[in-house]
């Protein structure tokens, strides 16, 4: 440890931070790396309390060697640590909200019911860390390095994991609902228990598609990307079920409850959102998702992107169930009826409200896709015996 970095710190953290912006060319080093192996662990108690509380809010750690220095309950919100060595630091209890540490090295580091929303923690180093009953909302942990680390009973909200290294990590108990999780690498996870839903498998330039597992999210994203995966998987009898429709404030209510009623049937449910710029053919991805679903349910009210989608998948799909709802209130749009004559297509339901959707969920809707699903392949179980 520098002595005369710790003088400065303790000095307060605007003299701290003026004193960096005049020697910018200086690494601070408040590690005990000077000590000997054995001395080191005579004093490591001592040296962890070093800035134990200390009110840091704002102050400049960037590429500074903290490595095992002692942070627990300490206000370190939007502080700059970019490149810092936190490694086997203590920040249990910490505050670093909107704090900056990307590209760091927090392995080991203690983060026990530290509060990192709205963190940039892009690139960083987390292997081994514990981020037990944390708070990691809205985190952006995009292309960092989680292997075993442990996020037990963490909340990670609507946060980025794009493209971040999740093996042997611990998720148990944790509220990951609507994170982005596009191309991370995902192998031996821990989930029990944990909050899965709504998890985005799209790059933000393209239509949102989410879905509701960890580990099939990145299976989801190889079939939209991969051709001749999506050949196998063509033969595939699944319990996902594709919904269809508009995400307007008042449309997605209707979306979100259909999922959440399908995902207590044990079926998992995928959503794709067609509000959303795409650089992608829309109609390619839907019919890829169309070729994984046991059935379809398109919600038809309001329909805006819905009668394309359907163009698409219902000639080249004659096997695949599709069963319409639509509010009473309203009228099939004007070229519905040209599906009549394919018999994948049901009679659209009608209903008044989301309660009663509810209630004649599964007779009305879930019931009538799988008899149909069944009659379609006894007919055709009867016309390939017919050609023998």
């Amino acid at each position: 440890m520098n002595q005369d970095h710790l003088n400065n710190l303790s000095k307060g953290k605007d003299f701290w931070n003026k004193w960096r912006k005049h020697n910018s060319d200086i690494e601070p080093d408040f590690k005990e790396s000077q000590l000997t192996d054995m001395d080191s662990h005579l004093v490591a108690p001592l040296m962890r309390r070093n800035l134990r509380g200390y009110d840091l809010s704002g102050a400049n750690f960037w590429r500074a060697n903290l490595r095992a220095v002692d942070f627990s309950e300490a206000n370190l919100s939007e502080a700059h640590l970019n490149q810092a060595n936190l490694e086997e630091a203590d920040l249990t209890g910490a505050n670093l909200q909107r704090s900056w540490i990307e590209e760091a090295n927090l392995c080991k580091a203690l983060l026990h019911k530290a509060n990192l929303s709205s963190a940039e923690l892009w690139g960083s180093n987390l292997s081994k860390a514990d981020c037990s009953d944390a708070f990691f909302c809205n985190t952006n942990l995009g292309a960092s390095d989680l292997f075993k680390a442990n996020f037990s009973n963490t909340c990670l909200r609507e946060s980025n994991l794009m493209g971040a290294r999740l093996v042997e990590t611990n998720f148990e108990n944790a509220d990951l609902e609507g994170s982005s999780v596009w191309g991370v690498s995902a192998w031996d996870l821990n989930l029990k228990g944990a909050i899965q839903s709504n998890l985005i498998v799209t790059p933000q330039d393209r239509a949102v598609i989410s879905v509701d597992d960890l580990e099939i999210a990145q299976f989801i994203y190889i079939l939209l990307s991969n051709q001749k995966i999506r050949k196998v998987i063509d033969t595939i009898t699944s319990k996902v079920v594709l919904i269809l429709g508009r995400f307007t404030p008042e449309r997605k209510a209707i979306l979100d409850t259909l999922r959440e009623e399908l995902r207590s049937r044990n079926y998992l449910s995928v959503v794709f959102d067609f509000e959303k710029p795409s650089e992608r053919d829309l109609t390619e991805t839907v019919s890829t998702l169309a070729h994984l679903s046991r059935f379809v349910i398109a919600d038809i009210t309001d329909a805006k992107s819905i009668p394309q989608e359907l163009q698409r998948i219902v000639p080249s799909l004659p096997s695949l169930p599709i069963q319409p709802i639509i509010l009473d209130s309203q009228h099939e749009y004007s070229m519905f009826q040209d599906f009549g004559a394919y018999s994948s297509v049901l009679p659209p339901y009608r209903y008044r409200c989301i309660k009663e959707l509810l209630v004649s969920l599964d007779e009305k809707v879930i019931a009538p896709a799988l008899k149909r699903a069944q009659e379609i392949a006894e007919r055709r179980r009867a016309f390939e015996a017919n050609l023998k």
